[in-house]
């Protein structure tokens, strides 16, 4: 390569954007952040902000590109991966949304789900879609949109809105409104597409009302979206490519290739993600996920949703105020033996999988007069690695599949004693690249490969090789904690029968 070639990923996540700068030996030249406003307009209920989303995605371009003296003729894709199951509706026409964006950590819209699992839908659902009738997915957050913000029905009845997860939303605003697509995760992702017919279903419009006129087009991964038009933006006329859902972004930024390799994305929520390439049904919480298409191919994954991981941290600094920052959490966990007794259930927002239970409540147990603060620190990262281990034990029964090893990216993938624990816990190592940005590298990836940066999928097993393995010392002590644990969640648990 005579010239060096480069890749601007931007990463949208649910507490904030980046925009990196990517060499072709995938190395971070450059990389700009901006956090955006949580919205809480009732209890359970989570928004963002689209237009602050965008504005925040332009702003970082200009920084980045402005800190950058690279010629802009080397600058060859601009590659996005983002939260997924958050939606949107706005208006073709004007180009502004009709609400809030409606975050994937929403409860607004547990009733609609309770109504259709009486109905007795959540079979078609999950046979459909591979998904849980569950408030986290997408379309039934459209549904609410639908019937509660006034005009928003016969508007799109008529033609004139667009709906779209997060990724849709940032290539039409790119694109100046000329492209309404999304890749095929953040489709799977939404409870209305086919993932055996892969195309949106026909059924599932019809179960949750909403017309088909107003679904973006799918594409693979790897496929050119269109290319960047906004004129507020320095890079005008890239090609936008490498789109991906940001837990499926890290399995691909992990590469998790090979049948059985395992990631763990430490976020807000944790999704853990087991490569199968085929599709294999789930039927005891876990969903089955498409993990991405690649040259027109379409690959599978076992998933495990967990709703609240980095954000019982958040809890803690935020509104317990038990700690300052973060990076006292790892020093105070370490400063006692053990938990002595004390377990965290931490069910914010109701339980992901394997339980599937919304309406189940957070709680403290095990507490005496001698509980102290590294307790219950301890006890929040401990139920981190619990939650992990309940996943991985149902996706190798489910699958039949063994689990080897599981890579780990995200905020909490810092953390020493809870990838420590974590490995001791499953009995397997644990793999921590140096690099945390495992999503918008898996983005990059696709990107390059869609606009010939790489040639082939094997040539990105030379790059970003700096791994550090937590060597499992399996403890049967630390097991007996987690048969403990799941007493608690049992105590709990809000089940719908």
């Amino acid at each position: 390569m005579m010239d060096e070639e480069y890749i601007l990923s931007i990463d949208q996540s649910t507490s904030g954007t980046k925009v990196l700068l990517i060499d072709s030996e995938a190395r971070i030249i450059h990389k700009k952040s901006k956090n955006h406003r949580q919205l809480y307009p009732q209890a359970g209920w989570v928004e963002h902000d689209p237009m602050e989303i965008y504005e925040n995605v332009k702003r970082l371009i200009r920084e980045v590109m402005d800190t950058s003296t690279i010629p802009r003729e080397q600058l060859k894709v601009l590659t996005i991966t983002n939260q997924r199951e958050t939606v949107l509706i706005w208006d073709k026409q004007t180009g502004g949304p009709v609400h809030n964006a409606i975050v994937w950590q929403c409860r607004r819209t547990t009733d609609i789900c309770k109504v259709l699992k009486e109905q007795g839908i959540e079979a078609e659902v999950k046979a459909r879609t591979g998904l849980t009738l569950d408030p986290y997915f997408s379309s039934s957050k459209v549904k609410w949109l639908m019937d509660n913000v006034e005009g928003v029905r016969e508007r799109a009845e008529q033609g004139n809105l667009l709906m779209g997860t997060i990724d849709t939303w940032l290539i039409w605003k790119l694109t100046n409104g000329t492209v309404h697509s999304t890749d095929i995760t953040n489709a799977s992702r939404t409870m209305l597409y086919n993932i055996h017919a892969l195309q949106w279903d026909d059924v599932l419009l019809d179960v949750f009302d909403i017309p088909s006129i107003m679904l973006p087009r799918v594409q693979h991964c790897d496929e050119i979206f269109g290319t960047v038009m906004d004129p507020e933006i320095a890079c005008v006329g890239i090609r936008i490519s490498g789109v991906i859902g940001d837990s499926q972004g890290a399995l691909f930024g992990q590469r998790c290739f090979e049948k059985g390799m395992a990631k763990a994305t430490f976020g807000t929520g944790t999704s853990v993600l087991v490569f199968t390439d085929d599709l294999v049904e789930s039927k005891n919480g876990l969903v089955t996920s498409v993990a991405w298409g690649k040259n027109g191919k379409v690959s599978f994954a076992q998933e495990g949703i967990i709703h609240s991981t980095g954000d019982v941290i958040k809890w803690m600094i935020e509104d317990l105020g038990l700690i300052n920052d973060i990076s006292e959490v790892e020093a105070l966990a370490e400063s006692v033996p053990n938990n002595e007794g004390v377990y965290l259930v931490p069910a914010f927002v109701g339980l992901g999988a394997p339980y599937w239970s919304p309406e189940t409540r957070a709680a403290i147990t095990g507490m005496s007069r001698g509980t102290n603060k590294a307790h219950i620190i301890r006890a929040a990262l401990e139920s981190i690695a619990y939650q992990v281990k309940d996943v991985l034990e149902l996706v190798e029964e489910e699958s039949g599949i063994k689990i080897k090893e599981i890579r780990a990216d995200g905020g909490a993938a810092s953390n020493q004693f809870l990838m420590q624990y974590l490995a001791d816990l499953l009995g397997i190592n644990v793999i921590v690249s140096d690099m945390n940005e495992l999503s918008t590298l898996g983005s990059a990836y696709l990107g390059g490969l869609g606009a010939g940066i790489w040639n082939s999928q094997d040539e990105l097993t030379t790059l970003n090789k700096n791994l550090n393995t937590y060597q499992s010392k399996f403890s049967a002590e630390i097991n007996g904690y987690h048969t403990i644990w799941k007493n608690m969640v049992q105590r709990v648990l809000v089940t719908s029968e």
